[in-house]
């Protein structure tokens, strides 16, 4: 688990959720580790919960394949990487910030990593069975965030909410069948 976790770390720019991808593949696809619908709702409460989303997924990932040992072997994986590389970068980076060659090179990782965020939203909107009716949900919750300025807490909030009395209404309509 380490290794996987660490390999991911190693090789993903972007931050968190561009590892999210791999680490899908990794678990799901490969390993089989959880099944697609347990990442998908592991992924939902490691971006609810506090902290990176990248750092969450690891430790719901390593608790349930082998409890806290598990959890602390993906963690270090999923970190180690990143600490090393920050470690190196920061010694080097002072001689090389102003050389066009590495501004040039941030400006071509940019689309990448867009890309790499992009390709998760689209599959676990799959996997989460979006449909006609349901689309609604991300197209409100999006527009709420970027034109209304409203905390995603809140809206995470209101969804917690309303899925608790829909799903109380649901069994209320099958109780009068």
């Amino acid at each position: 688990m380490f290794y996987s976790f660490f390999k991911i770390g190693a090789f993903t720019i972007g931050g968190g959720y561009a590892m999210i991808p791999l680490i899908e593949k990794e678990v799901v696809d490969k390993k089989q580790w959880v099944s697609r619908e347990d990442f998908l709702d592991m992924l939902a409460l490691a971006q609810s919960a506090p902290g990176p989303i990248a750092i969450n997924t690891a430790v719901f990932v390593g608790y349930k394949m082998a409890g806290i040992p598990g959890m602390i072997f993906t963690v270090l994986g999923s970190v180690l990487p990143s600490f090393l590389i920050i470690l190196i970068v920061a010694a080097f980076f002072a001689g090389i910030k102003d050389n066009q060659g590495v501004e040039r090179a941030f400006k071509g990782i940019r689309p990448a990593v867009v890309a790499l965020i992009a390709a998760p939203v689209i599959r676990l909107g799959q996997s989460a069975k979006i449909n006609r009716k349901t689309i609604i949900i991300p197209i409100a919750a999006a527009a709420l965030v970027a034109f209304l300025k409203i905390t995603a807490v809140y809206i995470i909030l209101a969804a917690a909410v309303l899925g608790i009395l829909y799903g109380k209404l649901q069994e209320k309509q099958k109780e009068g069948k």
